[in-house]
């Protein structure tokens, strides 16, 4: 596939948009009900502390989460290019059968009066 640069700085918006969308909508509807269903847990807030480090792996299950619908969302987007594309090919008229007996024969004898 063939783009440009304008159709590529659209994409990269749409997309980067399209990240907080979901960024949005994991920390706040998916990953709450997440919590309600194991017990009221808040994935954001869960940690440990190795030595001085605090590792959050909270927020790493909701990174996961947030890549995981994306993902999603770009495969359902390829499949759907992918089968139009096929759509379209299917469309395309073939190449015009050779001419018939009749047609050969027409054709030389416009050739011929052409010559005289």
């Amino acid at each position: 596939m063939r783009g440009n640069v304008i159709d590529m700085a659209v994409g990269v918006i749409i997309g980067g948009a399209f990240g907080k969308i979901v960024s949005s909508l994991v920390d706040n509807v998916i990953m709450p009900l997440i919590g309600l269903v194991t017990g009221g847990v808040d994935f954001s807030a869960l940690s440990v502390k190795v030595a001085d480090a605090e590792v959050k792996y909270g927020l790493f299950i909701q990174n996961v989460v947030d890549f995981l619908i994306v993902a999603i969302c770009i495969f359902m987007m390829i499949k759907g290019i992918n089968a139009f594309n096929k759509k379209k090919k299917e469309e395309e008229p073939e190449a015009p059968a050779e001419p018939s007996a009749e047609e050969k024969l027409l054709t030389e004898i416009r050739d011929l009066l052409a010559k005289k």
